[in-house]
């Protein structure tokens, strides 16, 4: 009997029907679409991380940044004098760590045995500034005319010695400064780092045993502009490596120019047995921010930077639309989804009273009032169903489309230099204490992915808008009586 005068109801009112539904459709769809794009966003800034800590990189260990003023270093260049030989071309090469800031070697191990770290591998980050160039002597000139004089000045001869007077012209120096970044990794844990996010596209990658082997792998786009290949050699301050593999990024920039063993990167920097950076894979994701604070607790002058930390630093319209999707599209989706269960609670409160003859009636005939109200509480469910239903679709179709187009936006991550957990980012190519740095830019698709957790979220507000729709006419069901059906009647 319930389900015979339900679906005979719906039949009969089935355009009140689609007004409730298409409500609640459009406050579900615009849920699922919003949902699903910040899915897309946080995939995306994963991808940005990605490129700079590595796969698998929950967190970074650097060294706190020492106080303004102390401990910076600058660059020094020295060329020796060739008398002999005015057209000598010299080359001076500087290698230095990044930010001047480095950690013990042994850190790597204290953090490893920290309470919810499942791995954790050290690394070296170098700068190497590469100077070429010439020294051309000056040529002392005798004026023409030969005369004496007491006119002495910058350039002259000595006034009043009865000397010829005369200048020198030409001379001078032609350097050019070229810089490159190194990256020493530990060959014996190639799953965790920032070589991670490079895929070697020819040749090898490093072996297990060659943790002091003068080989090394190029990034694609420098072994480009160098014109490097596998096989060939590269000198990194007098030191020639064999490139034994070419490696190509992901996405974005690539973490170094040049990948060498850890050990030799300690030589070249004159850093032995230390790091720069500790790249940590916490055991659980849920726990990260518990391992961040155990790391800090116990290992003193560290700065942890987490990938939460790092997004919150990820700039451009990558970060707009996430603002936005997260902000506005949330809002908005709310607001919707709240007018859209009042309308259909408003609609089924204003369907009963229409029906006031009819429930009278029914109640006259020994219908109880519980009977009543679940058979509008049972019409409001059916229609928040459809509306889920009709929502879902939309939704998933709306994604559908985000993917389809997948526009891109830009993300930027670094820029300014600075130490602390404000500054350092903890990889190779982005900034680390007391240094500047450029900020890296990469373009990102983005998609729309709709999880199955979206889905039951969309049919659970489906269901909740039929039941509050149901609430609302059961309510004012259960208040009429049966005299209200007599006077009712014409």
């Amino acid at each position: 009997m319930f389900f015979t005068y339900l679906r005979r109801e719906l039949r009969r009112r089935r355009k009140a029907a689609h007004v409730v539904a298409s409500g609640l459709a459009l406050g579900i769809a615009l849920v699922i679409i919003v949902s699903s794009v910040s899915s897309g966003m946080s995939k995306a800034q994963d991808k940005v991380l990605e490129s700079l800590y590595g796969l698998g990189t929950d967190m970074t260990v650097t060294k706190a940044a020492a106080a303004s003023g102390s401990g910076s270093q600058r660059p020094r260049f020295e060329f020796d004098a060739k008398d002999n030989d005015d057209d000598a071309k010299q080359s001076s090469d500087r290698v230095m760590v990044q930010g001047f800031q480095t950690l013990s070697a042994t850190t790597v191990d204290k953090v490893g045995k920290q309470d919810g770290v499942a791995d954790a591998v050290g690394g070296l980050s170098l700068t190497v500034l590469k100077v070429d160039g010439q020294f051309k002597r000056g040529e002392f000139k005798q004026d023409e005319s030969g005369s004496t004089g007491n006119q002495g000045g910058p350039g002259g001869g000595q006034g009043g010695s009865g000397q010829p007077q005369g200048q020198v012209q030409g001379g001078g120096a032609s350097f050019d400064v070229n810089s490159y970044t190194v990256y020493g990794t530990d060959v014996t844990k190639q799953d965790l780092g920032p070589l991670t996010s490079s895929k070697i596209t020819k040749g090898r990658t490093f072996k297990a045993t060659e943790t002091d082997a003068k080989v090394a792998v190029v990034d694609a786009a420098y072994a480009k502009e160098k014109k490097l290949a596998v096989g060939k050699t590269v000198t990194i301050s007098g030191t020639k490596y064999k490139i034994v593999g070419v490696s190509t990024a992901d996405s974005g920039d690539a973490a170094a120019n040049l990948y060498i063993p850890l050990k030799q990167a300690q030589t070249l920097a004159d850093s032995k047995n230390k790091v720069t950076t500790v790249y940590v894979k916490a055991a659980d994701s849920q726990q990260i921010d518990q391992v961040k604070s155990g790391i800090q607790k116990n290992i003193s002058g560290t700065t942890v930077t987490t990938s939460a930390d790092l997004a919150d630093t990820v700039s451009g319209s990558l970060s707009t639309a996430s603002d936005l999707a997260s902000s506005v599209g949330k809002w908005l989706s709310i607001a919707v989804l709240i007018a859209a269960f009042l309308v259909a609670g408003l609609l089924t409160s204003s369907a009963v009273s229409r029906r006031v003859r009819e429930f009278g009636t029914l109640k006259a005939l020994g219908w109880k009032s519980g009977r009543v109200t679940r058979q509008v509480v049972g019409e409001a469910l059916v229609n928040g169903l459809m509306g889920g239903v009709l929502g879902i679709a939309v939704g998933l179709a709306g994604a559908y489309v985000v993917t389809a187009i997948s526009p891109t936006l830009t993300a930027q991550l670094g820029g300014s230099g600075g130490g602390g957990g404000d500054g350092t980012l903890g990889g190779p190519g982005m900034a680390g204490p007391g240094r500047q740095t450029a900020s890296t830019s990469l373009d990102i698709a983005l998609t729309a992915p709709v999880s199955l957790s979206i889905i039951l979220i969309a049919v659970a507000l489906a269901v909740a808008g039929g039941l509050i729709a149901g609430a609302f006419g059961g309510w004012r069901a259960s208040r009429l009586r049966p005299a209200d059906a007599l006077r009712r009647v014409e």
